[in-house]
């Protein structure tokens, strides 16, 4: 039982820890990666969030590593706890060596959504509600449980997302207390009458200016909202790219190395 009265169960956060630092046996080499993500979910008020754990090989006096959430977009959705690792969470894998850290990637259900908002709103103003959603809630708690098992750098935990989890990730980033140390949301929306709620979080956005599934302007309005209420968000939008925008992000070493620079301070 933890803070918020949830229970871990299926493969426990310790158990994860463990089982993905074992290299799998008779995997093929095309999936090894895929299989160095520990499965595990977390129940809690009677639903089930399923999700993957990457972690790195542990160190004798080490520090402890970072941690990144990382939230799929709505294709990945479902319950087999592996069409989430389709887009994106190969690149940290690719870069453990480099950039030691977790990886939590959770999985939403079929049908739900880390934001209940409409993806193609030419505008978000008034559209993030006053609560978040069941998996998003969820997702917060295991990203919770792990900072107070004492397994990561609470002072580096990442929130990152693509398209739907883009929504997510400017949603995740602006909770009151955030546990956040800098957020990419990238091809996702906000909410602009949140923006004063990102003042002083390093953050980078990413779209493409040809996305015809979530609009280039929902990024560009919380940019602009951003930088009106005080802050100095990063901003890329790539010329003709359509709504996989994410390739290219996470692909690009310059971004990790921006991410894992950032640092929380604690109070």
């Amino acid at each position: 039982m933890n803070a918020h009265g949830a229970v871990f169960s299926g493969v426990s956060l310790l158990a994860a820890f463990v089982s993905a630092t074992v290299a799998p046996s008779g995997a093929a080499a095309a999936d090894a990666w895929q299989e160095s993500f520990a499965r595990a979910e977390h129940q809690s008020g009677g639903a089930i969030l399923r999700y993957r754990l990457l972690t790195p090989a542990a160190k004798a006096d080490g520090p402890k590593p970072p941690l990144v959430l990382f939230l799929h977009g709505a294709g990945e959705r479902g319950d087999d706890n592996a069409a989430q690792l389709k887009h994106g969470a190969v690149e940290f894998h690719r870069r453990q060596a480099e950039h030691p850290c977790v990886v939590l990637v959770p999985q939403c259900p079929a049908g739900r959504m880390w934001v209940e908002v409409d993806w193609g709103d030419e505008k978000g103003t008034g559209t993030f509600p006053s609560e978040p959603s069941e998996p998003l809630r969820l997702a917060l708690e295991v990203v919770d449980g792990l900072i107070a098992a004492g397994r990561v750098d609470p002072e580096r935990v990442y929130a990152t997302g693509l398209s739907m989890g883009g929504y997510g990730t400017w949603y995740a980033a602006a909770m009151p207390g955030s546990r956040f140390a800098a957020a990419a949301p990238v091809c996702g929306g906000g909410d602009p009458t949140w923006a004063n709620r990102y003042v002083g979080l390093p953050l980078w956005a990413f779209h493409g200016d040809d996305d015809r599934v979530v609009p280039v302007g929902r990024s560009r309005e919380m940019i602009a909202a951003v930088k009106a209420a005080g802050g100095d968000p990063k901003y890329t939008e790539y010329p003709g790219v359509g709504h996989d925008s994410w390739t290219r992000t996470y692909a690009d070493d310059a971004f990790h190395a921006w991410l894992f620079a950032q640092r929380r301070r604690m109070p």
